[in-house]
């Protein structure tokens, strides 16, 4: 019989075997709390317009240079149970005002930091907790006060440049006039008069070559795709567009054909020549001039289509059909029936284009009011577009957050430093224990200046004590000026470096939240990861679309 080994007596008697179990102070809190350091000093350098960037390479081998926290977040699968917590508000400020999550992982990880020092001292954790919510609440009573101007008019395109700048410029540092100015473009001109801003509306097609500075708007959207037929453009053209391939029907059962001599062979073949050409020229007689299809073009209907001046276009993602669908304000049909004039769509001009060495179909609407705005980024490497187009996600969120909340803060470090003030001066106001914590959560608004001073290569401490003495004096608006010799200061509103209220009024409440419940935790219990022979190992390329590429390593079919 096998010598039964009696386990260690206490709280790992009730596990199984290999399970962990962290509790107390030192194990528990202390070690998320590091965690939670680290995260937040990873994206601490990338924040601001000097934020340097970070080079992320996922499991699939795809390579990321990008300063943007979310993306470099996502990237990096974190594994750490406490700071994923910070991940996921980030994640969350990224859904919700789409741009300010460097902010939440800055000052989430600020006020771990400082509560760490708060529970050193001796102070429980539920004193700090409590400081903590009650500052949360004084700031967001606080905010609407630092307000300094709002947008008066978003329809403007030069008043929405200025407030996208801001937005652009902390990823884009240097091209920000430019490229606000691109977004402004598109948002304005499908900014629906009903007021409901969509984000999916502004597309964004990257096109390799030439530089940013030949980026362009462009009304309607923008395929990276050739024609498949002879015709390459179209004035006022009416589309057709199908989500099944562009070919003759084939019939649902299984049928067997008899043919007993030549003729017959003959006529069987041009049978189905025909059916094809009525279905074209069916099509082609209720006024189409455009095909749009989701499925593959057959050699016989392209014949056809030419013969009847078709243009034929095939896009192979369904979200493109639906897409062009709404712009065009067509129906996408199962069947190779013709369209009637109710499922067709409209639009001004529809050709083939050469942008550097890339074809594209453009579908273009003359009139400024479309559904949908197209970007044509140009770039001479694929992972400098990717970066501006985060840079235009987040340009575009701002112009969403401000149809919703038009107010605006000052930025550069201005607000925060205003609301450390004011809440410090809370703090010692209350009698508690929890005056500290408050105080403290003061103090962490300190991390966002300080961070953008850092990036910037000034000191610290010298920028915060500067921007402390001008906000005693009554400068609300007076922020870290990037561009200045030293540790410069500058009015904000003169600047123009605004931030959407409502980015900070929710970085603020999520970061808190985070903090909060990481600070909670006090025994983390991991049960054994659930066993089992690990799967075999694909050997195949990742992007295979199928097994049948290649004989499969297992010899399991024959």
């Amino acid at each position: 019989m096998a010598l039964h080994v009696p386990k260690a007596p206490g709280f790992a008697q009730m596990l199984k075997d290999g399970a962990k179990h962290f509790s107390g102070l030192e194990e528990a809190i202390f070690r998320n709390i590091q965690a939670c350091k680290e995260l937040a000093q990873t994206t601490r350098t990338a924040y601001g317009p000097n934020g340097m960037n970070k080079m992320v390479i996922n499991h699939l081998e795809k390579l990321f240079v990008t300063n943007d926290a979310a993306t470099i977040l996502r990237e990096l699968e974190v594994q750490h149970p406490a700071a994923k917590m910070v991940v996921m508000a980030s994640h969350m400020q990224e859904q919700e005002v789409g741009d300010g999550t460097n902010f939440v992982l800055v000052f989430a990880g600020a006020l771990l930091e400082l509560a760490e020092e708060l529970l050193r001292m001796g102070l429980s954790v539920s004193e700090v907790i409590e400081g903590y919510e009650m500052a949360c609440k004084k700031a967001l009573d606080i905010l609407p006060e630092c307000v300094c101007s709002s947008a008066k008019n978003l329809r403007d395109v030069d008043e929405a440049t200025a407030m996208i700048r801001t937005a652009v410029m902390s990823k884009q540092y240097g091209n920000e006039d430019f490229l606000a100015n691109l977004i402004a473009q598109a948002c304005v001109s499908i900014f629906p008069e009903s007021g409901n801003f969509n984000v999916d509306n502004v597309r964004v097609c990257k096109i390799l070559g030439c530089g940013l500075n030949s980026s362009s708007v462009l009304h309607g959207m923008v395929f990276k795709k050739e024609t498949e037929g002879d015709i390459t453009s179209v004035k006022d053209a009416k589309i057709a567009v199908f989500s099944c391939p562009f070919d003759c029907m084939v019939t649902e059962t299984k049928g067997t054909v008899l043919i007993k001599n030549a003729e017959e062979l003959l006529s069987f073949s041009k049978g189905e020549e025909d059916m094809m050409e009525a279905q074209v020229k069916a099509i082609a007689e209720a006024g189409t001039s455009v095909v749009v299809t989701g499925g593959k073009v057959a050699d016989m209907a392209l014949h056809y289509a030419n013969k009847y001046q078709l243009m034929v276009v095939r896009l192979n993602s369904k979200w493109d059909l639906r897409r062009l669908c709404k712009t065009v304000g067509a129906v996408a049909l199962p069947r190779l029936t013709p369209p009637t004039p109710e499922e067709m769509g409209h639009c001004d001009s529809v050709y083939l284009t050469e942008v550097g060495d890339t074809q594209v179909v453009v579908f273009k609407h003359e009139k400024e009011d479309g559904a949908i705005s197209t970007l044509v980024i140009r770039g001479s490497t694929d992972n400098l577009m990717d970066d501006i187009e985060r840079a235009i996600d987040d340009g575009v969120n701002t112009f969403k957050v401000l149809v919703r909340d038009k107010r605006l803060l000052p930025g550069g470090g201005a607000t925060e430093i205003e609301l450390a003030k004011q809440i410090t001066s809370y703090g010692e106001s209350c009698p508690g224990l929890e005056q500290y914590a408050i105080k403290k959560f003061a103090e962490a608004f300190e991390a966002v200046p300080r961070a953008l001073a850092e990036n910037s290569g000034v000191k610290g401490n010298e920028l915060v004590s500067k921007l402390y003495a001008v906000h005693h004096e009554g400068n609300k608006n007076i922020g870290f000026d990037i561009e200045g010799e030293g540790a410069a200061l500058k009015d904000m509103l003169e600047a123009g470096i605004l931030d959407p209220y409502l980015v900070k009024h929710w970085g603020i409440k999520l970061a808190t939240n985070a903090a909060v419940t990481v600070l909670r935790v006090d025994q983390i219990i991991m049960a054994k990861p659930a066993g089992g022979p690990k799967a075999p190992k694909q050997q195949g390329h990742w992007d295979k679309d199928s097994w049948e590429d290649e004989p499969d390593k297992f010899n399991t079919h024959y």
